[in-house]
């Protein structure tokens, strides 16, 4: 199986961690330092619970018990740990201590292993290959994780639906399906969401960043899923194409939705005034105009909008950026629309010559 490598990728050497590196975190942002111990806590029993068969979530065992094998106890909240330098990374929960930074983007950490990890967004190093198919991740729980889906193992089993899944904390988001649990909320809009990636995502449609870039041609991108599925396009790997017109599209639901371009399926309707749609993201712009939604707000004017489009467009009147041209007389516009406008003004005086 060919997979698309990007020169950093090609050199694969074994990491010995230091005392500090004694585990591999998920790629993600850490809120405290007591979601770093639960997830350790979680990922020590992975090993254990997968070979008993099918399992479900269980509730950690209380730790604020001091015992001989945990003589380090917090002051503060009674927990207690078997080595002083754990009970030291603790107590960063408390004092908000964050002595780890990268010298890249200044981001902070509580841990120096949080750091190695963020690092490599920036170097693209992934040290953990597949040895079946070549993948590499930039994790070691990473790589562990993906060899499920060739042994087909799935050990986390959800209780209420039965569905099976090869990760906990997968399991622990689909539970949300069942619970519409939204715990992570933007502070800009108010809009929830049931995963935390979910928000991160979303915040960067406030802010612009794109942190993912392609090597080939600079193209950035704001999640690392956009930037795999541009890569498609330099090496031409798993394009799916229209049977009708072969058109060709990166991902299977652009090609579906496509399709609908030529059967004419609207399969998308207003439960307020029946009117179809053939995208469910036009479904959902359109039921702002029954609901009034306006959840994109101009952080300058406090003018808000139904559309993140929309906004853009808007700020460029604060900015006055006007970055569309007209081919003929190179007129500048802030948007399309005035632009299209602008474009008769010359078909207009065409026709006068020709006729004239």
């Amino acid at each position: 199986m060919s997979s698309f490598q990007h020169p950093s990728e090609v050199k694969n050497e074994q990491l010995i961690p230091d005392e500090e590196t004694l585990y591999d975190f998920k790629e993600i942002i850490v809120k405290t330092e007591e979601e770093i111990d639960e997830w350790r806590r979680q990922e020590q029993k992975d090993t254990a619970d997968s070979t008993k068969g099918k399992t479900q979530l269980k509730t950690p065992p209380d730790q604020n018990i001091q015992t001989a094998e945990k003589p380090f106890l917090c002051t503060t909240c009674g927990k207690s740990y078997s080595r002083k330098s754990v009970l030291r990374r603790h107590m960063r929960t408390h004092t908000g201590e964050r002595p780890y930074t990268c010298v890249t983007c200044e981001k902070r950490f509580s841990h120096k292993s949080l750091l190695t990890i963020h690092t490599r967004i920036h170097t693209g190093e992934k040290p953990y290959s597949c040895k079946l198919c070549g993948k590499r991740y930039s994790e070691r729980n990473g790589l562990t994780y993906h060899m499920r889906t060739h042994t087909g193992e799935k050990p986390f089993t959800c209780f209420k639906c039965a569905k099976s899944f090869g990760h906990k904390n997968v399991l622990r988001r689909h539970m949300r399906t069942h619970t519409g649990e939204k715990p992570f909320s933007c502070i800009t809009c108010a809009r929830s969401f049931s995963h935390k990636s979910l928000l991160i995502s979303h915040m960067r449609t406030h802010t612009g960043e794109k942190p993912y870039s392609c090597k080939t041609c600079g193209k950035r991108f704001g999640e690392r899923t956009s930037l795999n599925y541009h890569l498609k396009t330099h090496t031409g790997e798993g394009l799916f194409s229209c049977v009708i017109c072969e058109k060709a599209f990166i991902k299977r639901y652009d090609l579906t939705r496509h399709m609908r371009t030529h059967t004419g399926e609207k399969p998308f309707s207003c439960v307020t005034c029946g009117k179809t749609f053939c995208q469910k993201g036009n479904l959902i712009y359109h039921m702002r105009t029954h609901t009034g939604e306006r959840p994109y707000p101009c952080k300058l004017c406090e003018k808000r909008f139904t559309s993140g489009s929309s906004l853009t467009v808007h700020m460029r009147t604060h900015t006055g950026e006007k970055p569309l041209s007209c081919t003929t007389c190179e007129k500048r516009f802030t948007s399309g629309s005035g632009l299209s406008y602008h474009m008769k003004t010359h078909t207009r005086e065409n026709n006068c010559i020709k006729t004239s």
